[in-house]
């Protein structure tokens, strides 16, 4: 796709190279981009979130650039975690994972994380897997053992190139007994770093027929299978959480390629660790907070904004202090959107000024800055203080003295941009209870007639229940204390 005048072509980090690349599709203006998805077994939390916004933001800003975007990601429907729970609770894995497959797409609506093109669940593909595994014994470069397939990590020629961590180094690092692994079932494998594609059924585990026996596919594998699926052999972006990159991502490359014998996929996208108050998060420190958790105290739109006020990649700190600096952040945005939306109501239908169309032109360089920041690998801190330039900019020179031509461009502007960040700024006007409204009328009255003690009196009133009102040239506004 050609690109806007003055902005180049979109450039991506590519974790494989650890350089920023310029963005080609394999097809033109076409775009498979494969996300790791979550397994289903409870609540997504603050840092199952950061993947989910980001990614669906770099989804927005292609189809905002006119790509066809073709979305995957996945559920982890079928995992040692999901069978724990359903023993727990005395119930199917399904039954788990259905449960919270329905809550994760709730909290997705409700960051704004649009439907994935396709959601497949790991345990419809289980006659692909099976495929898959047969190809790569065929190939040899896996085998079989009392049920249990493993894949023939030193077959694989490429192994550690996304990581970049040395075979002989892991080996190295495994022979040294403080950082042994402990695998389940390592005795009988070839080599320590070999991996399961297929294990074997164990008493009250969900289980699939296979050519090696009942059982079920490891975990590595369903990503492997579902993106040639639903994408084909080759990704244009594979993206997820930096804490995948070793081993998920880089076992994956391994099975596909080994599998495919084609490139994996041409740019790989991974965002940065999440911590809470400057620590890792982890429920035995008592800072585990579920998406649900945080929605009762904050907007989940503020959240958004606030994941999307970092630069994917770098570490982000969640806390009370920086959640509250981009609520107030992001009200500056709303409060424009309000302001200039009551003012089309009033500016008049003209042709515009010599002066106006400076200020549409000026318009203009907003969106091409907001545009460059994207550009460069999806810049969402600076694309957001584009956003507040414009802001300021439409607060300091739009007036409802302007034609409707320019207040409406400058509130579509405004809109449009906040929409690729998905940032929803049609906020639905409340209704009051008739007898504020009634307070509010009297006030007006009060003022007209110069009975500024009782206009002061009813303000004070509705400040008492929560309703601060504030005098503007456009007439009375209200909003929530």
């Amino acid at each position: 796709m050609e690109s806007r005048e003055g902005i180049a072509y979109m450039k991506i980090y590519n974790t494989m190279t650890r350089k920023k690349e310029e963005f080609v599709p394999i097809r033109e203006n076409k775009v498979g981009i494969y996300v790791c998805g979550p397994t289903v077994y409870d609540y997504i939390h603050i840092g199952n979130a950061r993947p989910m916004i980001v990614f669906d933001t770099l989804r927005r800003y292609l189809l905002y650039k006119g790509y066809d975007v073709n979305y995957v990601s996945n559920f982890t429907d079928v995992d040692d975690k999901i069978i724990k729970r359903a023993i727990e609770e005395g119930v199917t894995s399904s039954e788990i994972s259905e449960r919270y497959i329905k809550e994760v797409k709730k909290d997705m609506h409700d960051l704004n994380v649009m439907e994935a093109t396709t959601h497949p669940k790991a345990t419809e593909e289980i006659p692909d897997m099976i495929d898959m595994i047969k190809v790569l014994i065929e190939k040899g470069h896996a085998y079989e053992v009392n049920g249990t397939v493993y894949f023939r990590t030193r077959s694989f020629p490429g192994y550690g190139k996304l990581s970049k961590k040395n075979i002989d180094d892991l080996e190295a690092g495994h022979r040294d007994e403080k950082h042994q692994l402990k695998v389940s079932g390592e005795d009988e494998k070839e080599d320590f770093l070999d991996f399961v594609l297929w294990k074997p059924k164990k008493e009250g585990e969900p289980s699939w027929p296979s050519p090696w026996g009942e059982g079920r596919p490891g975990w590595h594998l369903e990503c492997s299978v579902m993106s040639k699926k639903y994408i084909g052999d080759i990704i244009d972006i594979h993206a997820g959480g930096e804490d995948l990159i070793f081993p998920h991502h880089e076992n994956e490359i391994a099975q596909s390629e080994a599998a495919n014998e084609v490139e994996f996929a041409r740019y790989w996208m991974h965002n940065g660790f999440l911590k809470i108050d400057g620590e890792k998060m982890s429920k035995s420190l008592g800072n585990f907070f579920t998406i649900r958790d945080i929605g009762e105290k904050y907007p989940l739109q503020v959240i958004r904004f606030f994941i999307l006020s970092a630069h994917y990649r770098s570490p982000l700190n969640f806390s009370d202090t920086l959640v509250e600096s981009a609520k107030a952040s992001l009200e500056r945005i709303l409060n424009a959107v309000s302001r200039l939306e009551d003012m089309t109501e009033t500016a008049p239908e003209r042709e515009l000024s010599e002066e106006e169309k400076q200020i549409e032109q000026k318009l203009t360089e907003y969106v091409t800055k907001f545009e460059q920041a994207m550009e460069d690998d999806l810049n969402t801190a600076d694309a957001i203080s584009a956003i507040f330039e414009l802001v300021k900019f439409t607060n300091s020179n739009v007036t409802s003295d302007n034609a409707k031509a320019i207040v409406t461009k400058a509130l579509d502007t405004i809109r449009q941009l906040c929409d690729v960040l998905g940032i929803i700024t049609k906020v639905e006007k409340e209704i009051l209870d008739s007898d504020i409204e009634a307070l509010i009328e009297e006030r007006q009255a009060a003022r007209k007639a110069k009975n500024f003690a009782r206009a002061d009196e009813i303000r004070d009133t509705l400040a008492e229940q929560g309703i601060i009102l504030e005098d503007t040239r456009e007439g009375v506004k209200w909003k929530r204390a």
